[in-house]
């Protein structure tokens, strides 16, 4: 596909197809609202997987692992809602984005609530919900844009399904198993005569 050399207002160009450029990446649409929509969806992405990122490797409990989960779940809501947008404005090429959005935001509540509300074995729990819920939105960056991406773009299509998974889901298990929060539950809830049964 050639692009004309026509920059537009946001660095990228455009070509006959209505497709804009923006740092090598197609956007499929040359309409100003769904352009906006990008601007903020890709904001907030970015922002989700900085706070998701320093939850993650910060130590967990009150401060700045609380904080930055929060602020993940928040910005995540952010990328659910402009992606909910940008995904009814082109359902046919994108309700598989929205599939991965809605698991997205459901296992990060899931996940939230069950550090909130103090369920039964929230600590895996937690992790499995926050854990799942940066899988499935790298998996849905990857499945849009992987094509277009430095490396990426060289593998298999398929790859962008089930890479972020791949890397992810041993990382998440083996936290659920030996993680210092995880195993001081374990040691202060140690199972009773009715579970062993």
């Amino acid at each position: 596909m050639q692009f004309s050399q026509q920059a537009d207002k946001t660095g990228g160009s455009m070509d006959d197809t209505g497709t804009t450029v923006v740092l090598g990446i197609p956007i499929p649409s040359a309409d100003p609202t769904f352009l906006a929509i990008v601007g903020v969806h890709i904001l907030f992405g970015i922002g989700a997987v900085t706070a998701g990122a320093i939850a993650m490797l910060s130590r967990k409990g009150r401060g700045r692992h609380a904080q930055s989960g929060t602020l993940y779940f928040w910005l995540l809501l952010g990328v659910f809602g402009t992606m909910s947008a940008l995904a009814l404005l082109r359902w046919a090429e994108n309700s598989h984005l929205f599939m991965l959005g809605t698991l997205s935001i459901l296992s990060a509540y899931s996940g939230r609530a069950a550090a909130r509300y103090r369920w039964p074995q929230w600590p895996r729990l937690h992790l499995f919900g926050m854990g799942a819920s940066y899988i499935f939105m790298l998996s849905a960056f990857y499945v849009d844009n992987g094509k277009n991406l430095p490396l990426w773009r060289d593998l298999p299509e398929i790859a962008f399904w089930v890479l972020p998974g791949a890397i992810g889901l041993p990382l998440i298990v083996w936290a659920a198993q030996r993680h210092p929060v995880v195993l001081n539950f374990d040691r202060s809830h140690p199972p009773s005569k009715t579970d062993r049964r």
